[in-house]
């Protein structure tokens, strides 16, 4: 007989915190290397932020496309597509030799790397009751800033070590280890073998009929006000995720005055936050929804105050020091991640879980499409005006994107 595993959705999240910590590991050991690549490559600050356009933009036309193939495959098979992806192709960074070879290799990486996002959201929708979503949705965004957090020392020390041709060698091979794991203990949990029949039981107490599932499409879907405000709001406020982690150590390096050994020490502080943050919000919204609060009201309880410290952004660049610089950004990245937890975690709330994949891939594209405009942008912006400029435009992002959300997301779709 095969042993059952008690809890086991919970060694499931853990898989799901694991792959987006490697996910953010890959795509972030660039930023890393910058200040040196980007020397030894003769690359400009446009040439990298067109650089970083690329990922981006492989990232956000995959959104889409990674969303159906969820919805097709089952995120079994989707995520073990995914993860093999995009680890060969960061593993290819290795290869690059200036802009058009880096700018190609970005693509590749960017075209693996969301699917893993639209897995989990399937996940979240398959094994969790809406009472833990929020929590299980914290622990992935804090796997994202804990590979944020262990970027900069393992790379800077693998580069101290190797070089920094081996430091995208040997981060992408993290993946690839982690895909064992992933074959043995993941199946959905209607089929699983190593489920317990209590677990099963509360697992599947919230599967949306079959004759209901077949009714609706991701179409129609698109026609409701929900889609359109969560795609807004995202679109206004995701940008400020890819700041922090693409220019965060270029920043700190450049116009901060600190070394790469300095940078490689301390640039993990505000990622550490960020981690902070993601489990507070999920965690303060999910004991608000055990105390009998509307789902809908705890998700915006919690987003609020986030939205209105944001703007400590515009003061940044004009710290007196190094460490108040620091300590400014860790307030803007908790609190960020606090509502980013929050924001994704609406998408379970408000749409049927059969089509969480496609719908996530679809409120994703637009949300990437702001992110892949505002990193480009940014490259002119900082070549122009200097980086002052730019956390400025952070600091107001939020809260018009709080705005948007209290305008046009009001309850789930009945379907």
């Amino acid at each position: 007989m095969t042993t059952k595993i008690p809890h086991l959705r919970w060694g499931i999240a853990a898989l799901l915190f694991f792959s987006t910590v490697i996910n953010y590991v890959d795509r972030q050991a660039l930023s890393v290397l910058a200040p040196v690549l980007t020397k030894e490559l003769g690359i400009s600050n446009i040439e990298y932020s067109n650089i970083l356009t690329a990922f981006l933009a492989a990232y956000t036309l995959m959104y889409v496309g990674s969303g159906f193939l969820v919805d097709r495959w089952g995120a079994r098979l989707a995520l073990s597509v995914f993860i093999v992806w995009w680890s060969l192709a960061n593993m290819s960074h290795a290869l690059a030799v200036g802009v058009w070879s880096l700018g190609a290799l970005r693509f590749l990486l960017g075209l693996g790397e969301s699917g893993n996002f639209m897995a989990a959201f399937r996940v979240v929708s398959e094994w969790y009751p809406a009472k833990e979503r929020a929590l299980v949705h914290g622990l992935i965004q804090g796997g994202a800033a804990i590979g944020a957090i262990i970027t900069p020392p393992l790379v800077t020390w693998i580069y101290s070590l190797y070089g920094w041709r081996p430091a995208f060698l040997i981060t992408g091979g993290l993946g690839l280890v982690w895909l064992i794991f992933w074959l043995l203990l993941y199946h959905s949990p209607d089929k699983h073998p190593r489920i317990t029949d209590a677990e099963r039981a509360l697992v599947l107490a919230d599967t949306v009929p079959t004759a209901q599932a077949s009714s609706v499409s991701w179409r129609q879907l698109a026609q409701y006000p929900q889609m359109w405000g969560l795609m807004a709001a995202r679109f206004v406020s995701d940008p400020v995720w890819w700041f922090y982690l693409f220019w965060l150590p270029k920043y700190l390096v450049e116009q901060r005055g600190f070394t790469m050994v300095e940078m490689g020490m301390l640039a993990w502080i505000p990622y550490l936050s960020a981690d902070l943050g993601a489990l507070f919000g999920g965690w303060l919204s999910g004991r608000l929804v055990a105390r009998g609060k509307p789902v809908l009201s705890a998700r915006l309880t919690v987003m609020l105050p986030c939205a209105l410290l944001m703007p400590v952004s515009l003061a940044i660049h004009h710290a007196p020091s190094r460490a108040v610089t620091i300590a400014l950004i860790c307030v803007v990245t908790f609190a960020h991640m606090a509502w980013k937890t929050n924001q994704n975690t609406l998408t379970n709330d408000l749409f049927p879980k059969h089509l969480i994949g496609a719908t996530s891939g679809l409120l994703a594209f637009g949300t990437g499409l702001g992110g892949t405009l505002f990193i480009w942008m940014t490259g002119h912006v900082v070549q122009g005006y200097g980086y002052g400029a730019i956390f400025i435009i952070m600091g107001l992002l939020h809260p018009v994107s709080y705005l948007i959300t209290r305008r046009f997301v009001r309850q789930p779709i009945a379907v």
